[in-house]
């Protein structure tokens, strides 16, 4: 049996022909039809417009972001796997989240305590949806930047713990980006990459963790005398 098979029949008279239900709009003036559109879909947001920390002091806290060309999430797998690498404890350290995208690694890193998460996205709606949720949170070390990332490094004069490098998939500026970004890294930090690709680390790395998730590369790479 079709499902739904009574509701079909049920909106045809005998003949095969529609039948012509009655209006269910309210009097003139009455909004309330527009509110109930708009409480639903909000409740239904796509499951890919929201995330939910993992681990730290906002433990399992829901984050919703705006749909936007190119934002993929890290996998929870894949980030449960990365602050593993870190330690879990961020405290007192430094992060650079170059393509934050729906700050999901920025997030992380606050949420374990990183004195500073500095994120940085060219999508102004996505940069201001962070910083909602920052202060929804009370996450004070996130500094949400709307800009481009290759700009923002090359005028960036702070060195960081740990750069978290997750750029859309479909652009492909490990050349310029790994290099770059080690002028911005403390002699000790982590340098994390997620790719579509394995990933070879900048002159004078060595991918001190590595992994896949399906179609995810990642690394972590440091210093070859760090190691």
């Amino acid at each position: 049996m079709v499902p739904g098979g009574d509701a079909k029949r049920a909106a045809h008279n005998l003949e095969g022909k529609p039948r012509i239900l009655p209006s269910r709009r309210g009097p003139p003036g009455d909004n309330a039809p527009k509110r109930t559109h708009r409480i639903t879909a909000a409740l239904s947001l796509p499951a890919a417009n929201r995330i939910r920390i993992i681990g730290g002091a906002w433990r399992r806290r829901v984050i919703r972001f705006p749909p936007a060309a190119g934002v993929r999430p890290t996998p929870d797998r894949v980030r449960e796997t990365l602050f593993n690498w870190l330690g879990q404890d961020l405290s007192g350290r430094r992060c650079l989240d170059p393509y934050a995208g729906s700050g999901a690694l920025t997030l992380e890193a606050a949420s374990r305590g990183a004195a500073l998460a500095v994120a940085v996205d060219r999508n102004r709606q996505l940069v201001d949806a962070l910083r909602a949720s920052a202060a929804a949170l009370g996450a004070s070390a996130i500094e949400a930047v709307v800009g481009d990332a290759r700009t923002f490094i090359a005028n960036e004069r702070r060195n960081f713990d740990v750069i978290f490098l997750d750029p859309p998939f479909g652009d492909d500026p490990w050349p310029w980006l790994l290099p770059e970004c080690v002028g911005r890294l403390l002699p000790d930090g982590f340098l994390y990459a997620e790719a579509a690709k394995a990933l070879a680390p900048p002159a004078g790395f060595i991918p001190w963790r590595r992994d896949k998730a399906g179609q995810v590369h990642y690394h972590l790479f440091i210093r070859a005398k760090a190691a």
